[in-house]
């Protein structure tokens, strides 16, 4: 059996910690993802999931517990290897597409992939293909500012899958669209996912997008059910 792509395991974290505001977000939590598994998580606003998101991308540091991706265990890693790992094996995705305006959206899928490594003419033609798997390669020249923010979204999700992470993060990804384009979005997501053995774990509010997920967690008083 293959190395789960995420392994979280006792993860807790607080902020001011030890002083008299002290906050207690996360508290002990658990969780496993496969490889190919979407992770729908869900919680009440402030509860912790963007913490949680940022712990599992390497960040942000846990106060305890241990974060594994891949088999690889990373917490107590320098920063040097960390920040290797994220770039590597991790991709993110926002609520805000926070695409750079001054690039096409072909420029802001080829930029990851040139400061990992790969050679231009590698990372142009994986941008062209990805922006043709989520229907928009007659936008690539186009700068963000151009685009329906169903498109900003879809050129995020390739900029995020550009270096082929083993492991997915989104926050919201989909909660300023509008429904029709959010199921859209969502659809060129799990048709990604699917076709290269992705794992991913999704914020969302919304609960019929997170029906569609293999598996939905909820983040509540600093633990997942």
């Amino acid at each position: 059996m293959s190395d789960p792509a995420l392994r979280l395991t006792g993860i807790e974290k607080a902020y001011n910690k030890g002083r008299p505001n002290e906050v207690r977000v996360l508290s002990g939590v658990d969780l496993v993802i496969a490889p190919g598994e979407v992770v729908a998580l869900a919680a009440p606003s402030g509860a912790g999931k963007s913490t949680l998101l940022h712990i599992a991308g390497l960040l942000d540091a846990a106060d305890a517990g241990q974060v594994e991706i891949g088999g690889r265990t990373l917490s107590g890693q320098p920063d040097s290897v960390r920040t290797e790992v994220r770039r590597r094996d991790v991709g993110f995705v926002y609520q805000f597409h926070h695409l750079l305006p001054e690039f096409s959206a072909l420029e802001n899928i080829v930029l990851p992939q040139l400061a990992d490594g790969v050679a231009a003419s590698g990372a142009e033609a994986r941008a062209r293909d990805l922006l043709e798997r989520v229907g928009i390669p007659h936008r690539a020249d186009h700068r963000p500012a151009a685009l329906s923010g169903g498109e900003q979204q879809r050129v995020a999700f390739c900029r995020a899958l550009a270096n082929r992470p083993r492991l997915l993060l989104a926050d919201e990804p989909t909660g300023n669209l509008d429904q029709a384009t959010s199921g859209r979005v969502f659809d060129t997501l799990m048709a990604l996912t699917r076709e290269t053995g992705l794992a991913a774990l999704i914020a969302t509010h919304d609960a019929a997008l997170a029906g569609r997920m293999d598996r939905k967690t909820r983040l509540e008083a600093g633990r997942l059910v």
